[in-house]
């Protein structure tokens, strides 16, 4: 969730280093954000070692004014406990200021700890719980070294959590986890760590992951060290993909545009390099005894849509639950099932816990997911990346299509007709070209426009169509908030239709498949009602009141309808001056419960 980003070595602007390192964390979603860096040559009885500037808000433009230094940490704060105040942004910091400390988690038995603090004299500046860790290193100081204490404290809290700590007195970085990620990256004598490959790429390719139950020690050289041992391990080193390298807006001026537009590049890759790929995965599917689709948010919703894709095109059973519910059914997992995990991060800890339980059950995990080494890729017996590069903007588009790209190629190589799916991911490709004509566009402007007077919006869909509706309205919902709701057609009568009146926008979606009658009734009800409809569809008809066209690509519809949606919400926030990349309250990686 928040962006962490840490340097130890030889440079002496480390505050802007880390300033910049937080800009490449950005997309990762926060409220506010800090850093903190050693003060050179000033270790005099009374005075901070360490100096701390905080802020509320974006960064945007921000120069920092902290000194020069050759070591520091900085954070980008989305924030649970406490609310968003200066006072509550990391960096956070003991009572000697000598010790500073960021954190991605929650330490679950902040509460108890800060009691027992606050006895001992430990004075507190914040709401958080992530405060009482300098503190409690700084009382494990009293009888220790930086690494053992550091260590005492980590093992002292409870929770998933990701801790990087600087020391001034000894010139080092400790970190350690048990949930969120955390990559150290090492160059030339010095190391940098960071939340998010994407933070370190720019710096160096060499990099480790630290696995949970890990500490790593970094200063002069680097220590790798057991969590419940303090044993001393051998680091596993791996090279950074030269594609997690910085990627700029080009000419587009926000990343969902971009992001957006380079949908039709994704899925002819897909469909050009995939096949022997997806077809392993479906002998997989083959030979396991219950498979699950698992994924959050967005995620879930391509979830959704392959077990419609699977029930229609390979008549085979595939189960599916929010990631976030999926503990509530681990009862029915054994050795035999096989669990798809979708994310685009790979670090959602909604996705990582249930994979954990199912683990020690015994059951096959794959992974389909953006994010090389991430947690998810990490714990998967086996992997799909789904290659569709660095996804900065918060609400996921490219990859989202990527999934389902997957997952219907996927339902036709359990047919054996692979070729089929193939051919029908490339005539989506070609089809989102089309919407994306500068003529479509201004179509889908129109509609954004008299959408943007409107205070809610319904969206409805059948079959396959049903998980469109609810990607369609999250999306409005995420960056424009406009109240949105996606629903199964056939279920207004059984209550939402109460909320239809005059004037009511309703985006219909009806591709040519066996639910075009019964959408097209739904949608005749709430005419009648009063409502404004617009139509997503690959004919128009008089009942619409506006009209996006979406080929007929039988089953490959469900990637391509989904574009104009894409477009309303962008639009949308647009017209709202919003920033549709950074919506409010919200984490592209959500890594806590």
């Amino acid at each position: 969730m928040c962006g962490i980003f840490g340097y130890v070595g030889k440079k002496q602007d480390t505050a802007g280093m880390i300033l910049y390192g937080l800009k490449l964390l950005e997309y990762r979603g926060y409220d506010s954000w800090g850093i903190a860096t050693k003060v050179k040559n000033q270790n005099a009885k009374g005075k901070s070692s360490i100096v701390v500037e905080k802020h509320v808000g974006k960064i945007g433009d921000a120069k920092v004014s902290l000194p020069e230094s050759e070591i520091g940490i900085g954070h980008t704060r989305w924030a649970t406990h406490g609310g968003v105040t200066k006072e509550n942004s990391h960096p956070h910091l003991d009572c000697s200021k000598n010790i500073a400390v960021v954190h991605n988690g929650i330490i679950e038995n902040y509460g108890t700890l800060k009691k027992d603090l606050i006895k001992k004299g430990h004075k507190f500046l914040s709401e958080t719980d992530t405060e009482i860790f300098p503190h409690l290193v700084e009382e494990y100081l009293k009888a220790n070294e930086f690494e053992p204490a550091f260590r005492l404290a980590f093992n002292s809290i409870k929770g998933l959590n990701a801790i990087v700590a600087i020391n001034s007195e000894t010139n080092e970085i400790a970190a350690a986890k048990t949930g969120s990620p955390l990559i150290v990256g090492v160059g030339n004598n010095e190391f940098f760590i960071s939340s998010d490959p994407n933070g370190i790429a720019k710096h160096t390719v060499k990099a480790l992951f630290l696995k949970d139950n890990e500490m790593v020690v970094l200063g002069k050289k680097l220590q790798l060290f057991s969590l419940p041992s303090g044993l001393v391990l051998t680091p596993d080193y791996e090279t950074l993909e030269k594609s997690l390298k910085e990627e700029g807006k080009g000419e587009y001026k926000y990343f969902m545009i971009k992001e957006i537009s380079e949908q039709p590049k994704v899925l002819q890759n897909i469909a050009d390099n995939y096949t022997t790929q997806i077809e392993k995965l479906g002998r997989e599917i083959k030979g396991a005894y219950g498979t699950y689709f698992i994924g959050a948010g967005t995620a879930y919703f391509a979830c959704l849509g392959g077990t419609y894709l699977f029930s229609k095109v390979a008549k085979v059973h595939v189960n599916t639950a929010p990631a976030s519910e999926f503990n509530y059914l681990e009862d029915f997992l054994t050795n035999k099932s096989l669990i798809i995990a979708l994310s685009q991060s790979g670090e959602t800890i909604d996705v990582v816990e249930p994979l954990n339980r199912a683990k020690k059950k015994g059951s096959r995990i794959i992974a389909l997911t953006n994010v090389k080494g991430s947690s998810v890729y990490r714990m998967s017996d086996s992997q799909i990346l789904l290659g569709a590069g660095s996804e900065r903007a918060v609400a996921s588009t490219k990859v989202y299509l990527a999934k389902l790209s997957i997952l219907l190629m996927l339902a036709y190589a359990m047919k054996g007709e692979i070729a089929t799916g193939q051919k029908l991911v490339e005539q989506a490709s070609l089809e989102i070209k089309r919407i994306l004509s500068e003529k479509s566009l201004d179509n889908i402007k129109k509609i954004a426009s008299f959408l943007n007077t409107k205070e809610h919006i319904f969206i409805i869909g059948r079959g396959a169509s049903f998980p469109s509706a609810q990607e369609a309205a999250l999306k409005i919902r995420e960056v424009s908030y406009l109240h949105a709701e996606g629903l199964a057609g056939g279920e207004l009568k059984h209550g939402p239709i109460a909320l239809i009146s005059r004037g009511t926008p309703v985006i219909v979606f009806t591709p040519n498949d066996e639910t075009y009658d019964a959408i097209m009734s739904n949608a005749m009800e709430v005419k009648a009602r009063g409502a404004i409809l617009i139509g997503i569809s690959y004919r128009n008809n008089d009942i619409f009141d506006y009209f996006i066209e979406v080929k007929d690509i039988k089953e490959g519809s469900l990637a391509a309808q989904i574009v104009p949606a894409q477009l309303l919400s962008y639009y949308l926030a647009i017209l709202k001056n919003l920033d549709p990349d950074k919506p409010r309250n919200l984490a592209k990686s959500v890594t806590v419960k």
